[in-house]
Order: structure tokens, then sequence, then C-alpha cells
């Protein structure tokens, strides 16, 4: 189908495209800017030590700096975390909404409730997707995780350690970022159509855990900016590409 074809049945199916963007955590079309969440605090400081108030500042601890490439994810994790996208979207696929939203990262869940005016707003506008789902002729028949995932270390902190019989503060990180491709497929049941139509959406999700946890939250791409993601992860690349979007009838 050609690129104008796909734009028509974004359109035919924006509202409900945007239910499911809601429901796989990403809320589409509600992009939170720089204006609209709240600053992240920054990573604390080291304190200089006073003997008195004449006396001079002592000196701070040595710091090691944190590689600024950082790493990526070692394939066990990576693995967890496309696991974890495949059981959400198992979980989603049988109208078990509220698990995507309990699995929501909280950052982003924070940032998105603000947008709807606090948690119980958006909990209330959760409620009847279900219903306005079936009323609009539209079922999610599969969501999986498809593609080549990318990862990230993200959560920068610190640790102290002994080199040399001297303290060495380093800066490190302390959580695991993948985004990992998804396929979504939707059938669409209009009335007087005698044949449904199958939409597929191709998007991904970011899955964030601390390390050795696999515990996984999301936050899903098809409502995302790159500018939205680093607000919340300020150390990831300047370069960040994400995975493509795109949505075709295929049948």
């Amino acid at each position: 189908m050609t690129e104008q074809g796909g734009e028509a049945i974004d359109s035919s199916v924006k509202p409900t495209l945007f239910i499911f963007s809601i429901l796989s955590l990403g809320l589409a079309g509600s992009r939170l800017s720089a204006q609209d969440a709240p600053p992240l605090a920054p990573l604390p400081k080291i304190p200089q030590v006073q003997d008195s108030p004449d006396a001079p500042a002592a000196a701070p601890m040595p710091v090691k700096p944190a590689n600024p490439l950082a790493s990526a994810a070692p394939a066990d994790v990576v693995a967890s975390a496309v696991s974890a996208v495949a059981r959400l979207g198992d979980e989603v696929v049988l109208g078990r909404y509220q698990v995507a939203v309990e699995r929501m990262n909280p950052m982003w869940k924070e940032r998105t409730a603000k947008r709807f005016g606090g948690m119980k707003e958006l909990e209330k506008q959760l409620a009847g997707v279900a219903r306005q789902m079936v009323q609009q002729g539209v079922s999610m028949i599969s969501f999986k995780p498809q593609g080549k995932p990318g990862s990230f270390e993200v959560g920068p902190g610190k640790k102290v350690e002994k080199i040399g019989g001297e303290e060495i503060e380093s800066l490190i990180f302390n959580q695991w970022m993948v985004l990992i491709p998804t396929v979504t497929n939707f059938r669409i049941i209009r009335e007087g159509d005698p044949k449904p139509k199958i939409i597929e959406s191709i998007g991904f999700q970011v899955a964030v855990s601390d390390k050795n946890k696999n515990d996984w939250s999301f936050i899903d791409g098809s409502g995302l900016t790159v500018n939205d993601l680093r607000m919340l992860y300020p150390t990831l690349p300047q370069d960040l590409e994400f995975p493509p979007l795109s949505k075709r009838e295929v049948r």
C-alpha cells in the first residue's frame, strides 16, 4: 500500500490508535514538552569540608569519569527486556489493560498523569477504553517484539573505591535502557463493509530496569520524541535515533 493509503488508514482509525497508545503507555498526541515536565533533580555534589570560616576548603575527592559512550547491555539483559515486552503484549491483547498502566515507566507515568490533571483523571480516561474499542469496531489481535533492539546505560550515579590507597569516586550508570521494535496488528470492522481490515502498526517500546534486577517498566514509542526521552534520561547520546514508526493495511 502506498504512503497515501497509509495516511488514509491513519485518518480513519486515529481515535482508536490514540486509545491504543494510552494502553501501550505512550499517549500518542499527548507529548510532554520541557514546559510540561518538572526539571530533573541534579546529581548530588561532593561537599567541601572546612574546619573554620578562615580555613581553606578541603580538596574534593578525585573523580574518575564514566565512559562517555556508555556500554551496550549484555545479551541476557536484552533478552530479558524483549521477553518482558512480549509478556506485556500478551496481557494487553487479552484485554488486561491495567497491566500496561502498572508497568508504565514511573517517571513517564508521573508526567503523563500531570498532563491529564492527575492520576485519578488518567485512570478515568483508561476505564472506558475496552468499551470504546468495541464501539469503533476495533480489536487488537497481536502485539509482539520484532526487530533488533538497541541498548544504553542510563541513570547516572556514583561509587567510591580505593585505588592505590586513595579513595576515588567513580561516575557510574545504574540502569539499562533497551529500545525494542514491535509490530501490532489491529482488526477493524466497519458497518457495511463485508470484510474486516487488518492494520499493521510498526512501533517500539522503551524498556528500563535497574541493573541486576530485570524488573522492566515501559514507555511506548508512538507518542514519544527524542527530546521527551532525553528529559528523563539526559545522558543518552546526542545522536540518538528511534526505531521507525509506520502503519499500513495488510488485508
